[in-house]
């Protein structure tokens, strides 16, 4: 069957076309199962390593770092060879470094465990937006993202309930789901072959997009655009992870709830933020195909709204347990998510021929910025514990939570990203194309 070719504007999608798309969201899945077992396992080793909040913020921060490195080596990379090769042996690698977890003895191996799966893991980003280009028409990509990025929803609700199964009704310790959900990337490799020969994934040429882009990176348009995408990458990725890696221990430390509440919840949690990511692309759809006068404004509108939602955060410190706190992490939830469909098509506009730098660079910066914030997060938790500890000896009241005040701050962080994508992106893309999947002429 030859590749299947750029979608055109106003195609429906072929099976083909369906198909591809959710051996990538699978990807996603897995992609997130091996990046939240620790999350969903940390209480237990903890305990048994002897770990504080900070050595927790600097396995995250060891991640992040590995993450960044990884981000920019494969976003190059992906430019260079045939994706449809790069892809599963990296997948096979990360999944690799997964398992391994499970054997670990120590923090010292757990940290290193923690890198290679960072490192590994990079390449799913470049790689498969390398392949939703190729696949997908402009108007068509948030929606095509939103699927991509919904998988690591389904992965991160998974995750839990699969522990919850594992460790609190069968027993198996925290070791056996690190080994369990790393074998399940060797069996995604029989899905990829089977699609993935219908999209031409080859390096492409220059020429493709009809002009030498030999100075591609001096033009002042993708400068100027670059720098936006950079203050949205950044704020979006630190909001996320930040939530990412320390809500389970919210929850259990911060506010008293149980292990096994902690996790159903965070399967529920997980499975808003799918629903953000799918929302935010048919929303996108929805308003340029009902009035909206361009793609890159329902882009616009939908970020905003999703940023607006995030914000929620503002809320958390003075919500005690109960029923209008989760309600209150489900809107953030569900607006975090639905943020990076938007990141993601917007990066995809910069380069046609280099997509895999760009996206590379740009998550290396993303994760740069956002890593140490782990670090010192964890540490401000200690700090601040040791500080209540201290007003509760004296008969005084703490005025705020271990956990609130930064959380609370970092879900704000992606308005600042609204505001750059309002004054300085200068859309005007039509909302019909080209119908050769290039890039339009304006966004």
């Amino acid at each position: 069957m030859p590749p299947i070719p750029a979608q055109t504007e106003g195609a429906r999608w072929t099976t083909a076309t369906w198909a591809v798309c959710i051996v990538l969201l699978l990807a996603s899945t897995l992609n997130y199962m091996d990046r939240q077992t620790l999350g969903n396992v940390q209480t237990r080793i903890e305990k048994e390593f002897s770990l504080n909040n900070e050595d927790y913020g600097n396995v995250e921060l060891g991640f992040g770092i590995a993450f960044a490195v990884g981000a920019i080596v494969f976003g190059v990379t992906a430019d260079m060879v045939n994706v449809r090769w790069l892809y599963p042996a990296m997948i096979v690698l990360w999944s690799a470094a997964g398992a391994a977890t499970g054997f670990c003895k120590d923090y010292q191996q757990l940290l290193i465990c923690r890198v290679l799966l960072g490192f590994f893991e990079a390449a799913h980003w470049p790689c498969a937006l390398r392949t939703t280009q190729r696949l997908l028409a402009p108007s068509e990509r948030t929606f095509g993202n939103s699927l991509l990025q919904s998988g690591t929803s389904i992965g991160a609700i998974i995750t839990p309930l699969m522990i919850k199964v594992m460790v609190i009704q069968f027993d198996t310790g925290w070791r056996m789901p690190f080994l369990v959900i790393g074998g399940l990337g060797f069996a995604w490799l029989i899905a990829w072959f089977a699609v993935s020969h219908q999209v031409n994934l080859a390096p492409e040429e220059a020429h493709a997009e009809g002009k030498d882009e030999a100075g591609w990176w001096k033009e002042k348009t993708f400068i100027r655009r670059f720098v936006v995408m950079i203050l949205v990458v950044v704020s979006i990725n630190a909001a996320w992870q930040l939530f990412r890696a320390w809500l389970p221990k919210f929850l259990e430390q911060g506010r008293g709830y149980s292990e096994n509440e902690r996790l159903l919840f965070t399967a529920a949690f997980n499975a808003a933020t799918d629903v953000g990511c799918v929302l935010a692309g048919i929303a996108t759809v929805w308003l340029t195909t009902h009035g909206m006068r361009s793609v890159g404004l329902a882009r616009r509108v939908v970020f905003t709204g999703c940023a607006i939602c995030s914000a929620f955060s503002l809320f958390i410190p003075w919500l005690p347990k109960g029923p209008m706190l989760l309600g209150v992490l489900l809107v953030i939830a569900a607006g975090m998510l639905g943020l990076f469909p938007c990141y993601y098509t917007w990066s995809q506009d910069l380069s046609r021929t280099h997509q895999g730098k760009v996206t590379g660079l740009l998550s290396t910066i993303a994760w740069l910025a956002s890593a140490p914030i782990q670090k010192y997060y964890g540490k401000a938790i200690d700090w601040t514990i040791a500080h209540n500890e201290k007003l509760k000896a004296a008969g005084e009241v703490p005025w705020i939570g271990p956990f609130d005040a930064g959380l609370a701050l970092i879900g704000c962080t992606p308005l600042i990203a609204s505001v750059a994508v309002w004054l300085c992106w200068e859309g005007r893309t039509p909302a019909t194309g080209n119908g050769d999947g290039t890039q339009l002429a304006a966004e």
